[in-house]
């Protein structure tokens, strides 16, 4: 049986290999990798850094610094890495939950990060696992980087996550109690063509829906159109109407549905001042 530990990280070997698993996970080039000397200025400054450690090697770390959203005090999550062979051990999502208790001991009650919205397994640990929420579309965010793009030539999209640790949701969450997704009366804002043979295109984004709950389909796996930017291009642009539309008219990112065809849940939330469009 695997000894799995995590543990905070301090200055010394282990730092180094922080460079080498963002290498191996991302395959950046060096430019883009975040460099030793800003981890011991971080640890210093009241970053949360902790490491996973498999039977005495270090397998991952998730990295978050302390930021002032939204006018108080947050940790953003900025890096969650795990090495290529420990991945599928859940590793990941035992470092976010890690990463929230060390907040809670800090006296955080919120946590940020973002993820690029076509990348179907992060959004389903975000928001399904963790219990975090969408609120913001953050379109071409991290401009004409390369090693962000989700395909060739493309935006670098974001969403903003916001993970309010204290919750009661994600108390329930972090003892495991995930409860099944609630499909019923969802309706569809967005899904994929119904073509028999090829790949898949997204239907129009329907910006004329006002149902309290709706779905919005993206590809289980992107990065099979991986050679096929053009479709790709499609998608992101599809997501980023829609999202921007429906988040900006009061909608919330609340939940995912993960399995052969995986959606967005997005549920109308009643905001101050807030009237719908006719």
């Amino acid at each position: 049986m695997e000894n799995i530990k995590i543990e905070s990280l301090r200055p010394g070997p282990d730092l180094e290999k922080l460079v080498k698993i963002q290498k191996a996970v991302w395959k950046h080039k060096d430019i883009d990798l975040t460099p030793v000397h800003h981890f011991h200025i971080s640890i210093k400054t009241g970053s949360i850094l902790l490491g996973v450690y498999v039977d005495g090697i270090l397998a991952g770390f998730v990295y978050s610094f302390p930021a002032v959203f939204a006018s108080k005090w947050a940790q953003h999550s900025h890096l969650l890495a795990v090495l290529p062979e420990y991945q599928g051990r859940k590793l990941g999502k035992m470092l976010k939950w890690a990463q929230r208790d060390r907040a809670l001991e800090l006296g955080y009650d919120l946590v940020t990060w973002t993820f690029d919205p076509l990348q179907s397994r992060n959004a389903n640990l975000n928001l399904h696992t963790l219990g975090a929420e969408v609120k913001s579309y953050l379109p071409d965010f991290y401009g004409d980087t390369a090693s962000l793009q989700i395909a060739q030539g493309l935006r670098t999209d974001r969403l903003f996550v916001e993970w309010k640790i204290k919750e009661d949701r994600v108390a329930c969450l972090s003892g495991g109690e995930i409860k099944n997704r609630d499909t019923t009366e969802l309706a569809l804002a967005l899904e994929r063509s119904s073509l028999e043979d090829g790949p898949f295109h997204p239907s129009k984004p329907c910006l004329s829906l006002n149902a309290g709950r709706l779905g919005v389909e993206i590809p289980r796996d992107i990065f099979r159109f991986g050679s096929l930017p053009g479709i790709v291009g499609q998608w992101q642009n599809a997501l980023k109407i829609l999202l921007e539309h429906y988040l900006s008219r009061g909608y919330r990112g609340v939940d995912f549905v993960f399995g052969e065809r995986c959606f967005y849940i997005l549920e109308k939330r009643v905001m101050s001042g807030f009237k719908d469009k006719k």
